[in-house]
């Protein structure tokens, strides 16, 4: 009798335990909803996006899109217009880039190739220096998906909500650069 006394009363502490644990996991993490505003640095756009636990690399809308060579390196441009969150106006912009990478995207439809280049998009406070593939997302809801290369370093998604933080970054604001990674071709 005594034993299972014992014995219960260790579980009982073990579960309190995890469960004490895991909640300040959570509370040492940002909670994102599925669907959040991101604005693009430094233009200041801000756009919905969409969080995609799907995806390995993360998209932006782009049209065209052309490759380039500039002081023997290969460059992308292309244009981005997308509806501006603060202001319900639709902007535009033209970018030119360093190509990162290309990237081949296989699905139910075929397989396509995309240019991959670096941005730096604002989330909650801090920028991330993200990878970003080009395609026209112009049929999509969402002009901007951010994928798990993206969301490891937000924190944790709620698949609940949506809009739970809004883009705040100033020059002040804490810079997260990319890392290359050996999963780059995993896509």
């Amino acid at each position: 009798m005594k034993t299972t006394r014992i014995l219960s009363n260790t579980l009982l502490l073990c579960v309190l335990l995890t469960a004490a644990a895991t909640v300040h996991a959570k509370e040492d993490k940002t909670v994102y909803g599925w669907v959040e505003n991101a604005q693009l640095v430094p233009w200041g756009v801000t756009l919905k996006a969409k969080l995609d636990t799907g995806a390995l690399t993360s998209s932006l809308h782009a049209t065209d899109i052309e490759t380039f060579k500039k002081d023997d390196e290969s460059w992308v441009r292309f244009k981005t217009r997308v509806e501006d969150q603060r202001t319900d106006e639709m902007v535009s912009k033209e970018y030119e880039r360093p190509l990162y990478r290309e990237l081949e995207v296989s699905g139910a439809g075929g397989s396509d190739e995309r240019p991959v280049v670096l941005l730096e998009v604002c989330m909650n406070d801090t920028i991330y220096e993200e990878q970003f593939s080009l395609r026209d997302r112009g049929d999509m809801i969402y002009p901007m998906l951010l994928g798990r290369r993206t969301i490891k370093h937000l924190g944790l998604i709620d698949v609940s909500e949506t809009f739970l933080n809004e883009p705040e970054c100033d020059h002040d604001s804490k810079v997260v650069e990319n890392e290359k990674t050996s999963d780059e071709d995993d896509d």
